[in-house]
This record gives structure tokens, sequence and C-alpha cells, in this order.
């Protein structure tokens, strides 16, 4: 029985046999990385700059941009730099890292989205106590609730994970480090451990996912009450971005994590890994840019500025 520090790197899943594949897998991941990286940025900048945005639905998006940005760069980098050197090496402490950050963007993203649509409950449902109930001080206590209690959760994982011994290789079948595969190479009955955490946060994060659908049938309620049409038009559009980055979120992580072994292949992991690990952090700023008026009319003057300076 080997410990798991005795293992000098693992095996990241094999990517396609032909070279030619391998670098359209590479420009493929590189092309949403950078539209990760400018939508992402482009929101940050935009709210960061403009004092009009400056409210707790933007101060929450803000955050959101922030941790997508990091998400995506916790497995995307290493998989592109592993497909242009035909390689499929991860040291040990990168892997760990790699745990590490994925548990925390992962864990952090879902309790944020929960947070964002507790402000649309409270914007729609319960306008005239918006500012009591959602002031400066509590939306700074709730964003650094989420940072700090997922990072103390994401360290929990992380060392519990590799303190397992593994005697089963080093190989994983996903394209980045991640806990159910490591558990997969473990010889210890103590991996029961980290699985009685997993499911701890399964059951949490079905706690949100509740409180989630409870926000959002309050929320529709309120808006088809709305006596104007136009009342009713701009709530949907405020609303249904954040319902649609939720599906997609929720949806494939779900699949992901709660998938029957009888219909798992490598192939079908990592298309579901890639939809719920890599597409989202790239789409959340299209998705909401595209409905809203404000954050596009603030984008719009930016870059007017940016290039009046030139």
């Amino acid at each position: 029985m080997a410990n798991s520090s005795s293992i000098p790197h693992f095996l990241l899943l094999p990517l396609p046999g032909t070279r030619q594949l391998q670098l359209l897998h590479f420009c493929l991941f590189l092309a949403i990385y950078l539209a990760a990286l400018l939508g992402n940025g482009l929101i940050i900048s935009t709210i960061a700059s403009d004092h009009h945005l400056h409210t707790p639905m933007y101060f929450f998006l803000l955050n959101l941009a922030l941790l997508d940005l990091g998400f995506i760069s916790t497995t995307v980098p290493k998989s592109m730099d592993n497909s242009l050197r035909n390689t499929r090496d991860i040291s040990y402490a990168g892997c760990a890292a790699q745990v590490f950050l994925f548990a925390f963007f992962l864990s952090a993203e879902f309790s944020l989205l929960t947070t964002m649509s507790y402000d649309r409950y409270v914007a729609i449902c319960r306008p005239l106590h918006y500012e009591t109930l959602l002031g400066s001080r509590v939306c700074v206590h709730l964003a650094a609730a989420v940072w700090v209690g997922t990072f103390l959760y994401a360290l929990l994982h992380t060392a519990n994970t590799f303190s397992l011994p593994l005697c089963q290789g080093n190989a994983l079948d996903q394209f980045f480090c991640e806990i159910p595969q490591i558990l997969k190479l473990s010889c210890s009955t103590s991996y029961l451990r980290e699985r009685g955490l997993i499911v701890v946060g399964v059951c949490l994060g079905f706690l949100c996912f509740v409180f989630i659908v409870v926000s959002y049938v309050q929320i529709f309620r309120a808006v088809l009450r709305i006596p104007s049409h136009q009342g009713q038009q701009k709530s949907f559009a405020i609303c249904l971005p954040h319902l649609a980055v939720l599906c997609l979120f929720i949806t494939t992580g779900i699949f992901a994590n709660l998938k029957a072994p009888s219909v798992s292949s490598p192939s079908l992991d990592l298309v579901v890994s890639v939809l719920y690990s890599v597409v989202p952090p790239a789409v959340n700023p299209l998705i909401y840019s595209l409905r809203n008026q404000e954050l596009k009319a603030a984008l719009s003057k930016l870059i007017r500025g940016c290039f009046q300076k030139q």
C-alpha cells in the first residue's frame, strides 16, 4: 500500500490519437478560453468603472465574473499545454492545486448563484425593503461568506483526498484532476470519509437548489401580477439570464456527478465535464449582457471612451 505522496505525477485522460486532433483540441479550448477572458474581463471593467452599476445585483455579477475567470483558468490552460506538448502528465502538486481550486470555484459559483437568486427575490417581491435587506454592508458580508466558506470547504476536501493511500495506479479518466477520479485510485476504506463529505456537499447543494426554486416561484408569481406589460418585460429581462445560467450549470453538474455507472464512458465524461466546467464561464457574460440594457449601455460607453482616448 503506497502513500499518495509517493506518486510523483498523475496521468490525465488521453487526448485524441492523431496530432491533428490534438491541435484541434488546443485551438478549440484556446478559443473558449479567450472568449471567457474577454467576456468576463469586460464585465468586470464595466461594472468597476461605471458608478451607476454599483448596486447589489451588479456587485454579485462582478463576483461571478471573477469566479468564472478562476474556474476556467483552473483546468483549461493545463489541458491546452498537454495538447500542445502531446503529453498526459500533471505533477502531484499541480494535481492537488487543481483539486483545491476546482472544488473552491465550483462550490463558490453555486453559492453565489444562490445568493443572486435571493437578490432577485428581494428586488422584485420586496422592493420597498431592498435597501434594508441588501445594503452595501450586507452584500459585502454575503460575498465574503461565499468566498471564505467555500475556501474552507475546498481545503477540507483536498486535505482529506490527498491523505488517502493510492494503490490503483496514477491514471485519471478525466482531462483534469477531479476528486471522484482520485478516489477510484484509493485502496483504503478511509475513502468513505471523503465520500461522506461529498454527500454532505450534495445535500447542501440540494438545499440551495430548493431555495432557488422557491425564490423563482415567488418571483414569477410577483411578475405576472404586474399590470404593465413593459414592467413584466423588464423584470423577465433581469431574471431570465440568471435562470438560464442556473439551468446550464445545475443540469450538467448533476448529470456529471449522479449519472449511473452503466452510462459512463471516458468520452461521455469528457463531454459532460466540459459542459459544466468550461462552457458556463465562457457563455455567462454573453447570457447576462444580451438582455441587460444597463450593462450593454455601460459597456458601449466604456468602449467609446477607450477609442476616444486613443
